[in-house]
């Protein structure tokens, strides 16, 4: 197990196109951290960096307190799994699996032992003499997997590998990904776009956008105390809901009704502050704010609602099934715990 250091991380294309602005953060020793983000943050960039295949315009990255920035790729002592899988076709899931190992020069005794080792973790024993086009595309993820695991590596890096399974697939990936994480407890940095992905796997997660990073934290400490609006409309699915208002007296005035405002905040009136309620956290009353409905979706065990507030739509995910239908008026309660508020000019958490 290993430690991985980032320093004032920087990536500048070309002249001008700067995609990584000063990152810095600290990975501990057998943790498993998720960079996690929208397209284009810098995310990969910053991953690919740390395996070497991009060259770091400033700062350090350290592995283990040493600095690797001008470290051969192959020197770095880590193991990457792509979205692609990058499997050879003419090699068979045995070959694939050892390939990296020959080019080592291990023995043929070594590569066999650990070849083997990997395949029952992965329950690919039966598979070993197939090849890629013989396999689903879960099974070439499990194949490219064990690949990263006979190596032994200092740390594990992922790249987006779920994205090109199914929905039902990529739920039992994420499971096994987990799973032989705790099993092996090696350093793993996984980037994904899919939030649910971050918030299932990770023990810290850490949001980026446009080349900056928004918060680090635990899966639940995120999506309890969002520090921004982007983290707070990021993290979470289906996505908070968030209003525009006025502090007046004790409540706030927003979309020409009364929200309910938690104390001992210091809010001074008139200002202005985004109100944030997550779609599970509203509750049906006979009292509160009155809501149209627009859209009834049962789930099964919930029950999710598209309701309008004058002209802004919110989403609700009741338990249950209540009895209601489109056009319909319902009443929105939230518990004053449950409320997030954010500065209505810099967009920080209140």
């Amino acid at each position: 197990m290993s430690s991985v250091s980032f320093h004032h991380i920087e990536k500048v294309y070309g002249q001008k196109v700067k995609v990584i602005h000063g990152i810095s953060f600290e990975i501990q020793s057998g943790e498993f951290v998720v960079l996690v983000g929208p397209s284009g943050c810098g995310k990969s960039t910053l991953l690919r960096m740390l395996a070497g295949l991009e060259d770091i315009t400033g700062g350090e990255i350290r592995i283990d307190n040493q600095v690797i920035n001008d470290l051969e790729s192959k020197d770095r002592d880590i193991a990457m799994v792509f979205q692609s899988y990058a499997l050879y076709p003419h090699m068979t899931v045995r070959e694939n699996m050892g390939f990296s190992l020959k080019l080592r020069k291990e023995s043929p005794t070594t590569i066999a032992q650990r070849v083997d080792h990997a395949a029952r973790i992965l329950n690919l024993d039966v598979l070993l003499d197939r090849y890629p086009r013989e396999l689903s595309g879960g099974q070439r993820q499990r194949v490219a997997m064990g690949r990263a695991i006979v190596r032994d590596p200092k740390v594990f890096l992922f790249d987006e590998p779920l994205s090109n399974l199914d929905a039902k697939l990529r739920v039992a990936m994420r499971a096994e990904i987990k799973a032989l994480h705790q099993r092996l407890k090696t350093t793993t940095v996984y980037v994904t776009h899919d939030q649910i992905e971050a918030m299932t796997m990770a023990d810290r997660i850490v949001v980026m956008h446009d080349g900056i990073i928004e918060q680090i934290g635990t899966p639940l400490e995120l999506f309890d105390h969002p520090r921004n609006l982007f983290v707070a409309q990021f993290i979470g699915s289906p996505a908070m809901n968030l209003v525009q208002g006025t502090v007046e007296g004790s409540v706030l005035r927003a979309l020409g009704q009364v929200w309910p405002l938690p104390s001992g905040l210091g809010l001074v009136q008139g200002q202005a502050l985004h109100y944030g309620v997550r779609p599970t956290d509203f509750e049906l009353s006979n009292q509160g704010v009155a809501a149209r409905v627009i859209v009834v979706e049962p789930t099964g065990a919930e029950t999710e609602l598209l309701v309008q507030v004058g002209e802004q739509p919110l989403t609700v995910v009741t338990h249950g099934r209540p009895d209601v239908r489109p056009d319909d008026t319902v009443y929105l309660a939230v518990a004053p715990t449950k409320i997030h508020l954010f500065d209505g000019s810099t967009g920080e958490r209140v």
